[in-house]
């Protein structure tokens, strides 16, 4: 029996992509790449904002046609989606045989095995159990690339007023250290080079153990495994950023002096809307002391433009922000209003196009800060971790700047002469660190040769 999986959205959906074909090929399922070919169809799907939405069901609707022009017999759709929109899901889409929420996925081997079962009127089996009782295991039996992901926690305790995330994921439930670090080290035993620990809050993690189980206390663990490894973690949030943290990052070599840390806005009063409990004074402060510890540091972030409420006035004082923070990264969002959330019921909605015109603004300040920033590496030796080797003696890999996916690149050239010193990739190896000298800087990525 052969299955399919799309994995939709952000890398802790890919964790638990990654976790269920693992289930099914522990039961004796085969992967293939070819959706014609499979006989069960999978789609995680995310629906954080509306265009994640429209996306999950696009991919749906085009599988779908392989029950009638390949050998799927059983479409399932998992994870966010039909978890955020339940039985109606099921009634909208026909064409689909089996649902799994997001604390169903323990359900994924039964539910492969149900051959084209319906419920009642027709419609796809649902399987919806609280997502709080959920104790699902993420670990992984094989990995397929150098880099990583690494699920630490489960669901959220903030609310804030734009997000759906608890509502879809639950309250915060933490793994325990000792279950991550056993999976740490058996990552890096298989090969792994990059462990990057994710969460719907990371920095949160351990909250709801122990006093003393802390996000540092684990990555010290993480760090201590005997291998050439770089560690790093996403989706942190600047109220449980705190500088003990920040000195473990500073004084461990392998953890990467990256901080992912979304902070949606800059202006006190658009904060206050968003539910997020601290100030811009906050945010500098955090900034300074982050920097202050780790000078070296790249700092990513996430906003929102045209949140209800958002002036002109607002608008500027997150511009003026970003001009002061100068991140090395930053992502932005138009916001995405929906009923079912709590931001819907604020006054003052912005219109979308002036959200977007923000966004634009917002984004071109942010490109040339970017290109400002790459610039600096000009002539340096960086490490690189090399990913891929897409045409003859040109490689991709990444810097400990460089977070897989959400960032940009590092190009690398190697010579014909380079090549020959090795039967492999001579001094580049698909997997392996490699010393990259910077030649040129783009608005993104990096262009480099082997040092």
């Amino acid at each position: 029996m052969k299955l399919f999986m799309v994995s939709l959205g952000c890398a802790k959906n890919f964790v638990d992509s990654e976790a269920m074909q693992n289930r099914l090929t522990e039961a004796g399922w085969a992967i293939t790449h070819d959706p014609a070919q499979a006989d069960v169809i999978i789609v995680n799907t995310c629906s954080f904002i509306e265009s994640a939405t429209d996306e999950s069901v696009d991919t749906i609707l085009e599988l779908a046609k392989f029950k009638e022009h390949g050998s799927c017999r059983n479409l399932i759709v998992a994870g966010c989606l039909p978890q955020r929109f339940g039985e109606d899901i099921a009634e909208a889409m026909p064409e689909v045989d089996t649902f799994l929420g997001t604390g169903a996925f323990d359900s994924i081997v039964q539910a492969a095995g149900i051959p084209e079962v319906r419920g009642a009127g027709g419609r796809g089996q649902c399987f919806f159990p609280d997502p709080n009782l959920s104790t699902f295991d993420f670990h992984k039996s094989y990995i397929e690339t150098p880099a990583v992901y690494l699920k630490i926690a489960e669901g959220c305790n903030k609310h804030c007023t734009y997000c759906i995330i608890p509502k879809l994921r639950g309250r915060q439930r933490s793994r325990s250290p000792e279950d991550i670090v056993s999976e740490a080290r058996s990552l890096v035993e298989s090969g792994a080079k990059e462990l990057t620990l994710v969460a719907q809050d990371t920095t949160n993690y351990g909250n709801d153990l122990h006093p003393t189980t802390t996000l540092g206390r684990l990555i010290e663990r993480i760090s201590d495994i005997s291998g050439d490894i770089w560690i790093r973690f996403l989706y942190g949030h600047p109220e449980s950023m705190d500088e003990s943290l920040i000195r473990t990052v500073a004084a461990r070599h392998n953890i990467n002096s990256y901080f992912d840390l979304p902070i949606q806005h800059a202006s006190d009063r658009i904060l206050k809307q968003m539910g997020r409990n601290y100030s811009r004074e906050d945010l500098c402060r955090l900034f300074d002391n982050i920097r202050s510890h780790v000078p070296d540091a790249s700092l990513r972030t996430t906003v929102i433009t045209g949140f209800p409420g958002e002036t002109d006035k607002d608008f500027e004082s997150l511009l003026r922000f970003a001009r002061k923070v100068r991140f090395n990264h930053l992502g932005a969002f138009v916001y995405s209003d929906s009923e079912d959330l709590p931001s819907h019921t604020l006054s003052d909605h912005v219109p979308e196009r002036v959200a977007k015109e923000r966004y634009e603004r917002l984004m071109s300040l942010q490109t040339k800060i970017s290109l400002e920033n790459n610039r600096k590496h000009l002539g340096k030796v960086l490490e690189v971790l090399v990913e891929e080797n897409t045409e003859e003696n040109l490689f991709t890999g990444r810097t400990s700047f460089q977070a897989p996916e959400v960032d940009g690149i590092t190009y690398i050239h190697q010579t014909s002469r380079e090549a020959k010193t090795s039967d492999v990739s001579g001094s580049l190896q698909i997997g392996r660190f490699a010393s990259v000298r910077i030649t040129d800087a783009l608005e993104y990525d990096l262009i480099g040769e082997a040092a």
